[in-house]
């Protein structure tokens, strides 16, 4: 029997840091530049401000709030709402992860797709290759992460089993 291993994902490159970044609200809000993947975890640490999740939530174009919000970062549709009123109270550890991973596969899905629109749909969408479930149904787990990050990576390298 073979014994297969995941090789872990190489960290974020520059540009990636830099799309992530954008969509969390630019260095304005995050009141830093992020120039590699240690800034990213310092950043995290500390907790993102709630005025970066306003931003990434604000921006989104097709998935829909109130029912995606939760899976996506972790956090209720009204706990968001109360967040929204205290922009510099930094969010938790755990809610700023999420929140920097839905950001993350947001930005690679986007430059799969073309478009934020585009990446937003196919999140809302049954995907064959996730067992035609919703990959924004999977955010919830790191298992799930795991799965739509590497349906992602078979999608852009055109494998699609």
């Amino acid at each position: 029997m073979a014994v297969t291993t995941k090789v872990p994902s190489p960290p974020a490159s520059g540009s990636e840091l830099q799309k992530i970044e954008a969509l969390l609200g630019g260095s304005r809000i995050l009141s830093r530049s992020l120039t590699n993947a240690l800034d990213a975890h310092e950043l995290l640490l500390h907790g993102l401000p709630a005025s970066a999740l306003n931003h990434l939530v604000g921006n989104l174009v097709f998935i829909r709030k109130n029912e995606s919000l939760e899976k996506a970062v972790g956090m209720s549709l009204r706990t968001w709402q109360r967040r929204k009123d205290t922009p510099s109270k930094p969010l938790s550890l755990e809610q700023s992860g999420r929140a920097w991973k839905f950001a993350e596969i947001l930005a690679k899905a986007t430059d799969i797709f073309g478009s934020q629109a585009e990446a937003e749909q196919w999140l809302e969408r049954p995907a064959v290759g996730l067992d035609q479930r919703r990959p924004i149904d999977l955010l919830g787990t790191p298992a799930g992460v795991e799965l739509v990050e590497d349906h992602l990576d078979r999608l852009e390298y055109g494998v699609y089993a």
